[in-house]
């Protein structure tokens, strides 16, 4: 562990600049999901409990470095005290005079959160003035938006060259996560890559080939991939032209002793709809009228085996149409299986992507596995092997 925690940092007296992720949804001027606010509040508290004075630092939505009054932070400041249940105090900017000031009237025990780092050009340019305005602020910086870290903004990679630097416990629980299920593994470990295109993950599955054991391919993906053996797939969502890098994928897999694991029977129906008539055929006796839009029962058998045999789990992507019943049959039962075998402390089970914890919220088995992330674009790419720039910054 290269990255300083908040327990190796002394912060009594000191202004910790924290940078957050609390781009929630919003609707009239509501937070419709908390989930993010209440995933910082252990850094918060900590902080506070620790003598520090936490400033917040976060952006909201693509205000493409303007002022936009929609896009302000100030409405995010009640929900952020409640959750706390200590005070937040809200700056109208984010460097400068004011930002000073506000900073210095803080009283003890007291948050304070600044203005949405995005209304300035400097923060996603990470423009090296910015990023000393903003280091100028604090004494401390801690980085607590993994979510954010592969952006190398201003505020989440640029302040970090000019103050001490550590995680917050959101970031800290993420990287020990992902470590613990892709750099020291406990093996066998097996990989579930879902999703509609084989195109957005063709570096994640390059990454993994050569990192695990074995690899579930589900959702419209694995009809490229059955496409690419000259099965026909009727009328399902697949890339054609893809097919020399599937019968690619499928090749390097065999000579790294990789199982590709592809489903052997699906669900098919004419309709994209819920409740659309369906049947259960063989993988290689798709209609040619009908569209593959989940994993069949023996699929998801062999799915269950896997998982099993597997001492960890890495998960991105459903195996269907999960949003749609009765499609979403092979994601649950192959979610509930994985946390099944975690509660019996089988199985390290990690997972992330937004289509990923909806799936699993959805089974109901989220709080269920061994880490699920917050993270989206984050945690794609740090399973794709690529260098966080937020993360590497920590490093220093």
């Amino acid at each position: 562990m290269a990255w300083k925690t908040l327990d190796e940092v002394d912060l009594n007296g000191k202004t910790v600049l924290t940078r957050v992720d609390i781009n929630v949804p919003m609707e009239n001027g509501r937070v419709t999901d908390a989930t993010r606010i209440m995933r910082i509040i252990p850094t918060l508290r900590d902080i506070l409990a620790k003598g520090g004075r936490p400033v917040l630092l976060a952006h909201f939505d693509r205000p493409k470095g303007k002022p936009v009054p929609g896009m302000s932070l100030a409405p995010l400041r009640a929900p952020l005290e409640a959750a706390l249940g200590s005070p937040v105090a809200f700056c109208g900017e984010t460097v400068g005079e004011d930002a000073k000031a506000a900073i210095a009237a803080l009283p003890a025990g007291s948050t304070l959160l600044l203005e949405n780092t995005r209304f300035y050009p400097g923060e996603e340019a990470n423009d090296p003035e910015f990023a000393r305005a903003l280091a100028a602020l604090g004494d401390v910086y801690c980085n607590d938006a993994f979510s954010a870290a592969h952006r190398a903004h201003a505020s989440t990679e640029g302040v970090a060259h000019h103050l001490p630097a550590c995680a917050g416990r959101l970031m800290q629980a993420e990287l020990s996560a992902l470590e613990a299920a892709l750099a020291r593994p406990e093996r066998p470990v097996v990989a579930v890559v879902g999703g509609a295109k084989v195109s957005t993950k063709l570096d994640l599955l390059g990454n993994l080939i050569d990192k695990v054991d074995m690899i579930v391919i589900g959702g419209g993906m694995a009809n490229t991939f059955l496409a690419a053996q000259g099965i026909p797939v009727g009328k399902s969502l697949y890339e054609r032209d893809l097919a020399d890098t599937a019968r690619a994928i499928m090749e390097r897999a065999a000579e790294a002793d990789c199982d590709l694991i592809l489903p052997t029977d699906v669900v098919v129906a004419r309709e994209f709809a819920a409740h659309a008539p369906n049947m259960t055929v063989a993988a290689t006796a798709c209609p040619p009228d009908a569209m593959i839009l989940d994993a069949g029962p023996m699929a998801v058998a062999r799915i269950e085996g896997a998982f099993a045999r597997a001492k960890t789990l890495v998960w991105n992507g459903p195996l269907g149409a999960f949003e749609l019943e009765p499609f979403n049959m092979a994601t649950n039962a192959a979610a509930r299986a994985a946390a099944e075998l975690t509660r019996a402390g089988k199985l390290l089970s990690v997972a992330g992507g937004g289509d990923t914890v909806a799936a699993l919220n959805a089974a109901g088995v989220a709080d269920d596995f061994t880490y699920v992330s917050s993270a989206g674009g984050a945690f794609l790419e740090w399973m794709e092997g690529k260098t966080l720039p937020g993360v590497a910054a920590l490093s220093r």
